[in-house]
């Protein structure tokens, strides 16, 4: 069967890159964002990888470069993978989270044909790429010097969702809320499970963090027989409430304990020291859990975010 992406038809057992859309700078230049499909022309699940969706996160680019040059996933079993490498070329180019505007594209859905550029590529994406996926898996990282361990994050309620998770098999699986304006609260409406995976931090290579999500793509694509690849099975940790550690005073922060780590409450999680004498504000664990995340900021100011730990038990 054929796969048409605005007016641009994939033929069964092609493999092609075709354009969303272009997009008009005030500059006149236009940008074009390019998907990968591959078509293997055979019943099978139609999968969607998509990164990029703030300029800085270069470790989901990074994941889908590396899927789509694998001679198994060019020559799918049965199936079909469309890949978006970089949904935000704008920001990409500027290297920033947000559009030229201020405007962050994950809060532009459902879109609009005739609103900003960031509803305007939202909406391409939801009347373009949704009719024609089962699932997909989008790709982010930690914010500005934060590190998230790898872990994908899904509503375990919406059906088929932690299925999918498990499948994936990140080292954390999250039970984690839609947010409004989002890719895949939009999908979910349509009965479109994407899951988010996060690893490491913006504008920086973490290896773990790729190759954990690499992986996870390849499991996933073995699962539904797309392809036959030699991939080690990863035990998920699943994680159903988290919370943040603030820091309660100012100064320089210092970690502890490695980020993924499980901990014991009590556990000194990190020092926050005074830079113009010896005193401490100590971090402890409140309770039992695991670091999903941390603050590699060495100097932090009173209130700031340093650590996510998540539990796994109410």
């Amino acid at each position: 069967m054929s796969i048409i992406i605005n007016k641009q038809t994939i033929k069964p057992g092609e493999h092609k890159t075709v354009i969303l859309n272009s997009y008009e700078l005030h500059t006149k230049t236009h940008i074009e964002i390019p998907v990968h499909v591959i078509n293997s022309g055979k019943p099978g699940p139609a999968i969607l990888l998509s990164a990029g969706m703030h300029g800085e996160e270069t470790n989901g680019i990074e994941i889908i470069r590396r899927i789509i040059q694998r001679k198994e996933v060019q020559h799918l079993k049965c199936g079909s993978l469309i890949a978006i490498p970089v949904i935000n070329i704008i920001s990409f180019l500027y290297g920033s989270r947000d559009l030229p505007d201020g405007r962050d594209l994950n809060r532009c859905f459902p879109g609009s044909k005739h609103g900003s550029i960031g509803s305007r590529i939202a909406y391409d994406l939801v009347k373009h790429i949704f009719p024609i996926i089962d699932f997909g898996i989008d790709f982010h990282t930690g914010g500005a010097k934060i590190n998230n361990y790898p872990q994908i994050r899904c509503v375990s309620e919406f059906d088929g969702n932690l299925e999918l998770a498990e499948k994936f098999g990140a080292p954390l699986i999250i039970n984690s809320k839609y947010r409004d304006g989002t890719l895949r609260k939009e999908a979910a409406k349509k009965n479109k499970p994407i899951l988010v995976y996060e690893g490491g931090e913006s504008m920086r290579f973490d290896y773990l963090a790729i190759n954990e999500g690499y992986n996870g793509c390849l499991r996933l694509m073995n699962a539904y027989q797309m392809i036959n690849a030699e991939v080690p099975d990863m035990p998920a940790v699943k994680i159903v409430k988290d919370t943040w550690i603030r820091a309660n005073s100012s100064g320089l922060f210092h970690m502890n304990k490695s980020n993924g780590s499980h901990v014991l409450k009590g556990d000194l999680l990190g020092v926050v020291c005074n830079p113009f004498g010896n005193l401490e504000d100590k971090i402890y664990a409140p309770e039992a859990g695991y670091l999903v995340g941390i603050n590699n900021q060495p100097v932090v100011n009173q209130g700031d975010a340093l650590i996510h730990l998540g539990f796994t038990e109410e």
